[in-house]
C-alpha cells in the first residue's frame, strides 16, 4: 500500500478498535452486573469474578465485531469526505479500487478475527466458564455455607449440613432437589466431603439414603455406603448436565455422536451452532462492503450523504435481523442451511456490484446494444 492507502487504513482501523472496545465494554458491564453476587453472596474474589464474566467477551466480540466494522467504515469514509480528502485523492488519480484496497484489508482482517473467535476461542471460553462455575459451587459448599442453615443453592435446590468435622468433612448432610417438578429427590447422609475426580468436583456422601418420588407415584428409597454426586449437576441449568453445543470444540460439532441421547435430542441446536460459527465471518465481509458501497464514492460538501447513510443502515439491519431469523430456522431443520450462507454472501456481492456500478455499467450497456444476430 502507498502512503495514502496506509493513512486511510489507519483511520478506519482506529475507528474500528474504538467502536469495538466501547460497545464490548458497555454490553459486558451489563452482563457482569448479573454475576455480581459472586462477590456479594458467594464470597468469591475479584479475580474469580473477572475470570468468569470475562469469558463472555469472545461471544460478544463475535456478534459486535461486524457491527463495529460497519460503523467504523461509515465513520471513516464520512470523515474523509467531510475534510475533502476523498475528493482530493480521487482528483489525484486514486481509483475506486485503490480506495477499496485499505478497507478490503481491514474487512478481511476483521473476518479473520471473527473466524478465530467463533471457531476456537469462544467454545474454549464457555468451557472455562463452566468449570469456573463448578469451582464456585464447590467453594460455596465448603467455605461459605454455614453449618445449621438451610441454604438455597438454586431455585428448588436446598443444602444443609449439621456441623463441620476435621479436614473439612461435612456432618449430617441434607439435600433437597425439586428443580424438576416431575421428580423430587432427597439426599440424607451421615457425612460428606468435597473432592476432585478427573478434574471434576464431587461431593462424596457416606452412609445415607436417597429418596426419589415421581409425580403421582410412590416414593422410592435407596440406601448406600458411599455415593458420589457430580457438583456440575447441581449448577444452574445454564451450566449443568452434558456439555452444551456452544461449549464444545468445533471439531466435536463436526463429528458429534448421534448415538448419544443428549446429542440425539438436541441435534438441531448442534447444527445451528456449527453453521453459525462458519457464517459469522461472512457477516463481517457483508457489513464492511455494504458500508463502503454507501459512502465509497467521493462527493462534494454540497452533496448530501444522508440518503446513502440511511440506506446502508437499513440494509445492515435487514441483513442482521434476517441472519437471526435464519439461525432460528437452522435449529428446526437442515433446509435453512443454504440460506444461512446465501444471506451474508448476498450482502457481499451486492456491496461489490454497487461499489463498481459505474465501471460495470458500460459492459451491461454494451451487451444490450449488440444485435441478437451478431451474438
Amino acid at each position: 500500500m502507498n502512503l495514502i492507502e496506509r493513512y486511510i487504513f489507519r483511520v478506519a482501523a482506529m475507528a474500528f478498535l474504538a467502536t469495538l472496545g466501547v460497545l464490548t465494554a458497555v454490553i459486558w458491564l451489563s452482563q457482569a452486573l448479573h454475576d455480581l453476587d459472586l462477590i456479594t453472596s458467594k464470597g468469591q474474589s475479584a479475580l474469580r469474578f473477572l475470570t468468569i464474566t470475562g469469558m463472555w467477551i469472545p461471544s460478544l466480540v463475535m456478534v459486535i465485531a461486524p457491527i463495529a466494522l460497519f460503523i467504523a467504515v461509515l465513520f471513516s469514509l464520512n470523515r474523509l469526505n467531510s475534510d475533502s480528502e476523498l475528493v482530493v485523492t480521487a482528483a489525484s488519480g486514486l481509483s475506486p479500487f485503490g480506495l477499496l484496497r485499505p478497507y478490503a484489508l481491514l474487512i478481511v482482517m476483521v473476518a479473520g478475527l471473527c473466524a478465530l473467535v467463533s471457531l476456537w476461542i469462544m467454545p474454549a471460553s464457555f468451557n472455562i466458564m463452566r468449570n469456573a462455575w463448578t469451582e464456585v459451587k464447590s467453594d460455596f459448599l465448603t467455605k461459605i455455607v454455614r453449618p445449621g442453615q438451610f441454604n438455597s443453592l438454586d431455585s428448588g435446590l436446598v443444602f444443609h449440613y449439621r456441623d463441620r468435622g476435621p479436614g473439612g468433612e461435612l456432618l449430617g448432610v441434607f439435600m433437597l432437589d425439586r428443580r424438576d417438578p416431575a421428580q423430587v429427590s432427597v439426599y440424607l447422609a451421615e457425612n460428606g466431603i468435597i473432592t476432585k475426580i478427573d478434574a471434576q468436583s464431587y461431593i462424596v456422601l457416606q452412609t445415607g439414603t436417597i429418596q426419589k418420588q415421581d409425580k403421582g407415584s410412590i416414593p422410592a428409597m435407596v440406601t448406600f455406603d458411599s455415593y458420589a454426586l457430580d457438583l456440575s449437576n447441581f449448577e444452574p441449568k445454564l451450566y449443568g448436565g452434558p456439555l452444551k453445543p456452544r461449549e464444545r470444540p468445533t471439531w466435536d460439532l463436526l463429528n458429534y455422536d448421534v448415538s448419544d441421547p443428549y446429542t440425539r435430542d438436541n441435534v438441531g441446536r448442534f447444527r445451528a451452532d456449527l453453521h453459525e460459527r462458519f457464517v459469522s465471518p461472512l457477516y463481517a465481509l457483508a457489513m464492511g462492503m455494504i458500508a463502503f458501497a454507501a459512502l465509497g464514492t467521493p462527493r462534494t460538501t454540497r452533496q448530501t450523504r444522508g440518503l446513502a447513510l440511511g440506506g446502508a443502515t437499513l440494509a445492515a439491519i435487514a441483513l442482521r435481523v434476517g441472519g437471526f431469523g435464519v439461525a432460528g430456522a437452522l435449529a428446526r431443520g437442515p433446509e435453512a442451511v443454504p440460506f444461512a450462507y446465501a444471506l451474508p454472501l448476498l450482502g457481499v456481492v451486492g456491496g461489490v456490484l454497487y461499489t463498481f456500478r459505474f465501471a460495470l455499467a458500460p459492459l451491461f450497456r454494451g451487451a444490450r446494444l449488440v444485435p441478437a444476430e451478431a451474438r
